[in-house]
């Protein structure tokens, strides 16, 4: 069965696309196969990954929003070994509101990543969009893990309870197996005092794990997805590349 992870957090800019592809792309090197599944309209995650946006015929749109629609007719696979994505297009917004009446609208996602996409993918990265909306919610539902990028900026830390109240009320009422893995600062920049202090909260705050990869700042981060490939192909011997694979053996840590 595929670990099912959300990498989720309703403040947008703080990593949740790029932790989605570089994670997927050091996963890869393992030799696991990854599905990516993109529940965000603005379509980065499938961007990223080298898909061109023209040429997708059916998206998670199709899988939400139709009965007959199945996961394994969107998939596409990418240009790197081991990584496949469930590619989003702009029709995921107007899904979300046609699933606000829909019965079972929280396990939309769930039913969709059925056995044999389990059986198919060793992970499947779910990337949320920035809200705490019907489509994190199916992304938080499916999952059986997840994973909140947080900037180690002081707004950041601020906005992070309402998310963790969120995944509690999910945990207790909606899906039982759900755990948070960690939380991943990203942005870091050691130079500032900013950014030592909220790292520091971070860690002391002890209601959930911090990673202990930290994503720093880092030029060929923004780079890699104008290539379509995770840092790990792009610039396979960067710091950066070389963060993203710690970060990849401490989620296959948790298990």
């Amino acid at each position: 069965m595929a670990n099912v992870i959300a990498i989720a957090n309703q403040k947008g800019g703080v990593g949740k696309t790029t932790t989605a592809i570089n994670l997927a792309g050091a996963l890869a090197e393992h030799g696991l196969r990854v599905l990516c599944i993109d529940m965000d309209a603005q379509a980065n995650l499938t961007v990223g990954l080298g898909i061109n946006l023209a040429t997708v015929e059916q998206s998670m749109a199709n899988v939400l929003g139709e009965p007959k629609a199945r996961l394994k007719d969107v998939i596409i696979p990418t240009g790197t070994v081991n990584i496949d994505i469930a590619p989003a297009t702009l029709d995921l917004a107007s899904t979300e509101v046609e699933l606000m009446s829909a019965i079972g609208r929280e396990y939309a996602l769930s039913e969709a990543v059925d056995d044999w996409a389990q059986g198919r993918y060793d992970y499947i990265l779910i990337d949320c969009p920035p809200t705490l909306g019907l489509l994190t919610i199916n992304g938080l539902v499916a999952a059986n893990g997840v994973i909140i990028p947080v900037q180690t900026q002081y707004y950041a830390l601020k906005g992070l309870a309402a998310l963790v109240k969120v995944i509690a009320t999910i945990r207790s009422k909606l899906n039982r197996n759900l755990r948070v893995l960690g939380l991943l600062p990203t942005f870091y920049d050691p130079r500032t005092i900013l950014g030592r202090e909220m790292l520091e909260e971070m860690r002391e705050n002890g209601e959930n794990h911090v990673f202990e990869t930290i994503i720093r700042n880092a030029v060929k981060l923004g780079e890699a997805p104008l290539t379509g490939r995770p840092i790990t192909e792009y610039a396979s011997t960067s710091d950066a590349a070389q963060t993203y694979r710690e970060l990849a053996k401490e989620v296959m840590a948790l298990g």
